[in-house]
């Protein structure tokens, strides 16, 4: 929330470009102060300096408005210029003449000075006091002075609440004080409109109500529903494939169902070709049909893989989902413990020697990989070859696992 002390001081590190004031009131701000300038010389040469740049950052605070100005030194000037600002009383009478004003009003707020206000708050003839800390203050206002003038005079035409703001009142202030005062005349002026309009009173409207229960939710259906049919267009060459929207309509359905009735989307943190070996594991390999083919094939190019590659992922995928793919495609170093373990336990039960590398075990045609889940996962090959395949139910225990 901004306080009043916050909305009564404003800095600018930059000013509007050019020296010349645009709007009637700025450049009535610059004939206050040129009026009483005895030297047309000094107020030429502060007209050169605001539009070379020599203000730096300008700072507005009631009565004030202060920066620094470079001159022909390499240490700016402290430059001042003073504006009285307005008793309580004054202010009163400022925001009733606003507030009861509409086309005062809707001016200020479009960021102009209402013509109502122009010989209110614009300083007169002498009433801009310079100040400046250059030795050449004998005949004000010096060349800093008016540099400063001219512009303020720019920022003015940008923002004439800095006016007000001068003459003591920040911007917010006065609009929330012009809001009340507004509101207060247009209760005024309808009384005999207000009392004919429906109401409830405040006491009835803020008394605490029980409200009754919401409704039981519907129970979840027992199975994800089928998707309607979409027909091929065979007209249209760049149509969509209909096989292609059942799949994705068919497993948006089961993602919903599981959603509805586990409050989780187990498929939402999935990578991309995590989610393209979710959708080809619903298909086996083997007597695949020409839709399942073609939905092979797009999965595989769309990942940048094979549709070997992602046979094999999708054979591990149906093992034991993300842990078994894992287990597939990322070799790691286990604990010694129960790697060292399952060696013994296969030679108990006859199932032959192994041969460990990383967390893998391997005899001839048949391998054991342990996954980070602490799953034993089997995988068959053919002989002499290294071409391994999913197989069987992954479980804590290896001979289990191999047997199965």
């Amino acid at each position: 929330m901004i306080t009043a002390r916050d909305d009564r001081r404003r800095t600018f590190e930059t000013v509007p470009a050019g020296a010349e004031a645009a709007s009637w009131w700025g450049r009535a701000w610059v004939s206050a102060l040129e009026a009483a300038a005895r030297d047309a010389a000094r107020l030429a040469r502060g007209r050169a300096y605001a539009a070379e740049g020599h203000v730096d950052a300008v700072t507005v605070t009631p009565g004030r408005l202060v920066a620094y100005v470079r001159g022909s030194r390499a240490r700016p000037y402290r430059t001042e210029l003073l504006l009285a600002p307005f008793g309580d009383a004054e202010w009163a009478e400022l925001l009733e003449t606003v507030a009861g004003d509409p086309a005062a009003l809707a001016a200020l707020l479009e960021r102009e000075v209402p013509q109502a206000l122009a010989g209110t708050v614009l300083p007169g003839p002498g009433e801009l006091v310079p100040r400046c800390s250059c030795p050449d203050v004998a005949r004000p206002p010096c060349k800093h002075a008016a540099a400063l003038c001219y512009r303020a005079a720019r920022l003015l035409d940008e923002d004439p609440f800095l006016l007000l703001l001068l003459r003591g009142r920040g911007e917010r202030e006065l609009l929330d004080e012009l809001t009340r005062r507004n509101a207060a005349h247009a209760a005024r002026e309808q009384p005999a409109a207000q009392s004919t309009l429906p109401g409830v009173p405040a006491r009835a409207a803020l008394a605490r109500r029980v409200l009754p229960p919401l409704p039981a939710p519907l129970p979840p259906p027992a199975a994800p529903g089928l998707p309607p049919a979409c027909p091929a267009d065979p007209g249209d060459p760049g149509a969509p494939d209909p096989l292609a929207l059942d799949q994705l309509a068919t497993d948006a359905a089961a993602r919903a169902f599981a959603l509805l009735t586990t409050g989780e989307d187990a498929v939402g943190g999935l990578t991309l070709w995590q989610d393209a070996v979710r959708l080809a594991s619903a298909h086996h390999t083997a007597g695949l049909t020409g839709a399942a083919r073609a939905l092979f094939r797009d999965l595989a190019r769309a990942t940048g893989r094979t549709t070997t590659d992602l046979a094999r992922a999708a054979a591990a995928w149906r093992q034991g989902g993300s842990a078994a793919l894992a287990a597939l495609e990322e070799p790691w170093d286990p604990p010694a413990g129960p790697f060292d373990r399952a060696r013994p336990a296969l030679l108990a039960a006859d199932l032959g020697p192994f041969r460990p590398e990383r967390n893998r075990l391997t005899a001839r045609t048949r391998q054991l990989r342990l996954g980070r889940d602490g799953l034993w996962y089997a995988y068959e090959s053919r002989p002499d070859t290294e071409d391994w395949w999913p197989t069987g139910t992954p479980s804590p225990d290896p001979v289990t696992a191999l047997r199965g």
